[in-house]
């Protein structure tokens, strides 16, 4: 009997590996690692070599599992200890992924570009971050390529200062602390002054002085220079700064509260509508002293006061009654027709307990 093993002919050998390649003195070479074992050993998270690489041998084609010659490995490594070669391409050569590996990994860094532009970023006219949606739809309007080699943060910048000479956008500013002594504090709210900067609050504690203030990332390198020559000190409290306000009516949406019979304190609907009624502010043009915003329920054809008195009017069962009348096609009743239509439906439906 022969002692060749006769492998079969259509076998390919470490087909599920990763492969990293390193071409040299016009040599390619490759060795065969585990998938997902590459990037943490480059890290410096993974240390056991044997958990990285599957054989610490090197070849010139991983798939077809042809081995590299030992007069190449000399000439292109000066050595032919195949150890020492793996640790080089490992730590120099290029990982090879398959295409919807590579397509999973770009779009993901590509999401991950778009999340810092959108953290980091703010429209100037209203001073609040644009959308993750948004940002990525202007990505790719700009023709936004990810490199994978090149740090997300890094690519993140390079994309503001390109979305800049297209679109209305700003880096959103950053909050500082300024510590400095009182004699300085006149030069230092003239440099502050001088580079447009919002200064929030200023607070005295002995002979030192502190100012918070809200300035654009780029100053920081200056600003903090100059507090430095100033024998002060300055404290980072928010590296991005976006408008915090109660959300406007207009997101508000004309839907139903929750059921009335979990809510606790259940009152009749017919008191408590009267007392809603009774406290609610319907605006009319100049009928109150102070100027307040006016926010206009579709609903209910009618204007409620402010953005508080807005939301409790979607409790109230004015504007329940009159949702109830929308998804029927009806016409919105005010608020007295809405308390006699409540009261006559609650009569006839009293009749229904006697029979004629």
């Amino acid at each position: 009997m022969s002692k060749t093993l006769v492998q079969p002919i259509g076998q390919k050998r470490l087909t599920n590996v990763a492969v990293v390649r390193l071409k040299k003195h016009g040599i390619r070479f490759e060795i065969a690692c585990y998938k997902n074992k590459v990037l943490s050993w480059r890290s410096g998270v993974e240390k056991d070599l044997d958990e990285v690489l599957q054989s610490q041998t090197v070849y010139s084609n991983v798939s077809k599992g042809v081995l590299a010659k030992s007069k190449d490995l000399v000439k292109a490594f000066g050595t032919d200890d195949q150890a020492k070669i793996c640790l080089e391409i490992l730590e120099k050569g290029e990982l090879q992924v398959a295409g919807k590996e590579r397509e999973s990994q770009l779009s993901s860094q590509f999401r991950d570009v778009a999340t810092i532009v959108m953290q980091k970023t703010v429209n100037p006219e209203t001073q609040r971050p644009y959308t993750i949606s948004m940002i990525e739809r202007l990505m790719h309007e700009i023709h936004f390529a990810v490199d994978p080699n090149s740090s997300s943060k890094k690519q993140a910048l390079e994309v503001i200062r390109e979305l800049q000479k297209h679109y209305p956008i700003k880096r959103s500013p950053m909050r500082l602390r300024l510590t400095v002594p009182e004699q300085n504090i006149l030069d230092l709210l003239e440099k502050l002054n001088g580079w447009n900067v919002n200064v929030v609050s200023r607070d005295e504690a002995g002979s030192q002085i502190s100012i918070i203030c809200e300035m654009d990332p780029s100053l920081f390198r200056d600003c903090d220079a100059v507090v430095r020559n100033m024998h002060g000190r300055s404290e980072i409290l928010a590296v991005n700064v976006h408008v915090d306000s109660d959300t406007h009516v207009d997101h508000y949406d004309d839907h139903e509260d929750e059921p009335s019979s979990l809510r606790r304190g259940y009152t009749d609907p017919i008191h408590q509508l009267s007392d809603q009624m009774q406290n609610q502010t319907i605006s009319k043009t100049g009928s109150s002293s102070r100027e307040l915003k006016q926010n206009k329920c579709s609903t209910c054809n009618a204007f409620v006061g402010d953005s508080k008195e807005y939301r409790e009017h979607f409790k109230s069962e004015w504007h329940k009654h009159n949702l109830r009348r929308k998804t029927r096609q009806l016409p919105p009743l005010t608020a007295e027709e809405c308390l006699a239509d409540l009261e006559l439906g609650d009569s006839k439906a009293d009749l229904k307990d006697y029979s004629f």
